[in-house]
C-alpha cells in the first residue's frame, strides 16, 4: 500500500539521518474509502494524487507550527504492508480526516519510494499560506484564498537517491 508522509525539509533530514520516517505510531495519508467517496473517482492514479495533495496540506501544518524551517511542502511516499496502515472509521467523511491513516511500526526509509518537494518559486506563496493558516480555519475567506494560492503549485518528485541534495 502506497502512503504520503508530509514532513518539512528539517524533517526530511532527521529521516534520513535515522534511517526512519518514525518509530511508529505514524500519521500519513493514503486512498480510502472516504477519499474514494468524497473524490468519486475509481481511477487509482487519480486518487493517489488527491491523496498526496492532502498530505501536502498537512506538511504546510507542519510549516506553520516551524518558524525555522524552509517555506516549501515535503511528501515522502513510501510502499507499506498493506495490513500496516488503518483508517478510524469513526472519522467518516469529515473532511479534515480524508485520506488520513496510521501505520503502525517503525517505516524505515528504505521503503521510502519517492520525495515530493515544492520548487524554490513557490516559497513565497508557501509561506504566506502558512502563515494565513489560523485565519483561514477561522472562516476567513480572503485567508482561505492565500492558502489555496499555495496548492497552485505542482509539488516536484524526487527520487529516494536525490534526497542528500534536497537536505544538503
Amino acid at each position: 500500500m502506497r502512503v504520503y508522509v508530509p514532513l518539512t525539509l528539517p524533517g526530511l533530514a532527521e529521516a534520513y539521518k535515522a534511517g526512519e520516517l518514525g518509530s511508529g505510531p505514524l500519521d500519513a495519508f493514503a486512498v480510502t474509502p472516504a477519499l474514494r467517496e468524497w473524490y468519486v473517482s475509481d481511477d487509482i492514479e487519480e486518487l493517489e494524487y488527491a491523496a498526496l495533495n492532502r498530505a501536502a496540506q498537512a506538511s504546510l501544518r507542519l510549516l506553520a507550527t516551524d518558524p525555522r524551517a524552509a517555506r516549501r511542502r515535503v511528501v515522502v511516499a513510501v510502499d507499506v504492508a498493506d495490513g500496516a496502515a488503518s483508517v478510524d472509521p469513526d472519522r467518516g467523511l469529515d473532511r479534515s480526516g480524508l485520506g488520513v491513516v496510521r501505520v503502525a511500526g517503525p517505516v524505515p526509509m528504505k521503503k521510502a519510494a519517492a520525495v515530493h518537494v515544492d520548487a524554490d518559486d513557490a516559497e513565497p506563496d508557501v509561506t504566506a499560506a502558512a502563515a494565513a493558516l489560523g485565519a483561514a480555519d477561522q472562516g476567513d475567506d480572503d485567508a482561505q484564498f492565500t492558502v489555496d494560492g499555495a496548492e497552485d503549485h505542482e509539488l516536484m518528485w524526487f527520487g529516494v537517491q536525490e534526497i542528500p541534495n534536497l537536505i544538503g
